[in-house]
């Protein structure tokens, strides 16, 4: 309601339903005349994610805060995810709030993910840096009230860029301790990869096969997997 002169006036949008970016009308009454015109901005759809640790916590005060937050920024809540008594260590398996927020993600069914604050998302930096890449490479915005970050504004594109180096550090360091080990193994003398099949095994699988088993029976019959089967045909390949 607005009002002119000292008067409450009434206003409605002419016309229907507009998209994105449509120009429309506002017409007061019942003066007749056009206050002014503008276009359609689509409210941003926001996720909420909240999570307490133990069954003695709650998560109203999350919630409550969040949603004073999206209504002050003209949001739309589309969705509220809760892991109630779930440990921040545990990962996204364990976790079926956060689970059902990261396929929300992956369909695009929001913009932007607002969460009290980063350890809401996770204790776990390898499991935090994965949440995050997941949300950079679907477009979806992250809001963490704690932290004051928010990643549709300049300052928070920014942290988020830097978060992507920390992610890729993170995925460097672990190559790293993999690599390491495995020329520790190798230089110990230990043979590395899957174990060699016993000799009499192989020998009965020769045999099976050349007396014209398929793959399937010839592991049903020996009790082992097929994969095992096409690894020995693999290594000792029989002549036609």
């Amino acid at each position: 309601m607005f009002s002119l002169y000292g008067k409450p006036i009434r206003f409605r949008v002419e016309g229907g339903a507009y998209p994105k970016g449509f120009p429309i009308v506002l017409r007061l009454y019942p003066y007749g005349m056009v206050l002014m015109v503008g276009r359609v901005i689509a409210m941003k759809r926001v996720a909420i994610y909240i999570r307490v640790s133990t069954s003695k916590q709650d998560t109203d005060n999350q919630r409550r805060e969040l949603e004073a937050v999206a209504e002050r920024s003209s949001w739309n809540v589309v969705r509220v995810y809760e892991d109630a008594g779930i440990s921040g260590a545990k990962g996204r398996d364990q976790r079926p709030g956060l689970d059902a927020m990261m396929k929300g993600v992956n369909a695009k069914e929001f913009d932007m993910v607002a969460s009290w604050s980063v350890d809401r998302l996770g204790r776990s930096l390898t499991d935090l840096l994965s949440i995050l890449q997941g949300l950079h490479e679907k477009g979806v915005g992250l809001f963490l009230h704690q932290q004051g970050l928010d990643t549709s504004t300049t300052a928070g594109k920014a942290m988020f860029q830097m978060l992507g180096v920390f992610a890729e550090f993170e995925r460097g360091i672990i190559r790293e301790r993999v690599n390491a080990g495995l020329a520790r193994a190798r230089a110990k003398g230990t043979k590395l990869g899957r174990r060699r099949v016993e000799p009499a095994i192989e020998a009965r699988i020769l045999e099976l096969r050349a007396g014209g088993d398929g793959i399937l029976k010839v592991g049903r019959k020996l009790g082992i997997g097929t994969s095992v089967v096409q690894r020995v045909f693999k290594q000792k390949p029989q002549p036609s």
